[in-house]
């Protein structure tokens, strides 16, 4: 049975950072596309990072120079560090595993965790 676990939400004031964490059991993540999504209040669900088996890493361009997405092998876990976070950034923050060596839409992701929360706030 496959499962995806988040960890490291919280709340943080803005210009803060966060590192949260993406747990695999029942797959291998180096051998999926794994997608880091997030939606906020009000908003469509979007991809804001994704690795893909290769190691080769893309952002939104909301996040990128803010954002990074590691994938530690040994530990079968996809870290997504984010730093300078802003109160756009608020909104449940998942992970998704993806058959295949490219990044996709969300539509084409296979597995989904639960999501953790991620509030950016004064």
């Amino acid at each position: 049975q496959v499962q995806l676990d988040e960890s490291g939400g919280g709340l943080v004031q803005p210009g803060g950072r966060l590192r949260l964490s993406c747990a695999a059991s029942g797959l291998t993540l180096p051998r999926y596309v794994i997608g880091w999504f997030r939606q906020g209040p009000g908003k469509a669900r979007e991809r804001v990072s994704c690795i893909q088996p290769s190691g080769q890493t893309l952002h939104v361009d909301a996040v990128k120079g803010r954002f990074g997405i590691t994938r530690d092998d040994a530990k079968n876990i996809v870290y997504l560090r984010m730093d300078s976070l802003k109160s756009d950034d608020t909104g449940v923050y998942y992970c998704a595993a993806a058959v295949g060596t490219q990044c996709v839409s969300a539509v084409d992701f296979d597995y989904w965790g639960h999501g953790t929360q991620v509030t950016v706030s004064a």
